[in-house]
């Protein structure tokens, strides 16, 4: 299991916090220093869809030029994601068999029910 996100960001923390207290074993893979290859970008929005995974309320977001923001399909979108992840909302929580964007407690408590 792998979380994906950056160590700053407090959703991304939390989400930590959440897995280590209930002694889940994950790998953290944090995009801002180690980037994200392409391959893995294209299943993430071939399964989740780029809509789903661009982050429109982050600090990124409000810095891309008005042209780019304006005129996004999934092909730009995808370029935009590939080379500043950090746009991507986060973490990305891939379990194996299914992926899933960001962290609330319900979330998780039922991914992990088992």
């Amino acid at each position: 299991m792998t979380l994906y996100g950056i160590a700053n960001c407090g959703t991304v923390k939390k989400a930590r916090a959440w897995l280590d207290e209930r002694g889940i074993d994950y790998v953290f893979h944090d995009y801002k220093r180690a980037g994200l290859d392409e391959a893995t970008l294209r299943s993430w929005v071939a399964e989740l869809g780029w809509e789903h995974l661009l982050n429109k309320r982050g600090q990124m977001w409000r810095k891309l030029p008005p042209a780019v923001r304006d005129h996004l399909d999934e092909a730009s979108a995808f370029q935009v994601m590939l080379q500043t992840p950090t746009i991507i909302r986060r973490p990305v929580l891939d379990i194996g068999g299914s992926r899933h964007v960001g962290f609330t407690e319900d979330q998780y408590q039922a991914l992990f029910a088992s």
